[in-house]
């Protein structure tokens, strides 16, 4: 039977580079690794066929790889839901004046979008009016999502020169 040193020197690099190609950050990588030895070093007496260490190892590292996710994930979701909800519970009641200026900007930014020509305004309606994504809009109006793109972009540009009349 191998000893724990002689596992590590054998597939311990592999094991790393394997991590890294995982999480693609070195410092993760260096973490997990880390909690990869620590729990194969707790394991170790329980494995009795020398044969399935390497992937005894590689296996270990793929779950650790997996809970980081998994807890990374959840921790995103918190922030976007708990913390967003907290944030919006506390914020001050808007002023009045505020609200009307915020609702003459967004209907002078109505008025601008409708100079466009049609081909550019229907996109830029779509997309920010109506909250479709550029895909949908491509399959509504049954143009190549290229198309789209560019009519979004032109649409912008032609908009971006309109716009600094309102700041």
């Amino acid at each position: 039977m191998k000893s724990f040193d002689d596992l590590v020197h054998a597939y311990g690099i592999a094991i790393y580079k394997y991590i890294f190609s995982l999480v693609g950050h070195k410092e993760l990588a260096e973490d997990l690794y880390q909690e990869v030895l620590l729990s194969a070093y707790l394991a170790y007496p329980s494995i009795k066929e020398e044969s399935k260490y390497k992937s005894w190892l590689f296996t270990i590292a793929v779950n650790k790889c997996r809970d980081y996710w998994r807890k990374e994930k959840k921790s995103k979701q918190f922030w976007k839901e708990e913390v967003y909800s907290y944030s919006v519970a506390c914020e001050p009641t808007s002023i009045p004046e505020e609200e009307v200026l915020h609702k003459l900007s967004a209907e002078q930014l109505a008025e601008k979008v409708m100079t466009l020509p049609e081909i550019y305004r229907y996109p830029i309606y779509l997309y920010y009016y109506q909250d479709l994504t550029l895909l949908e809009i491509a399959t509504k109006s049954n143009l190549p999502m290229s198309t789209v793109k560019t009519r979004m972009r032109r649409a912008k540009e032609r908009l971006r020169p309109k716009m600094l009349s309102l700041a």
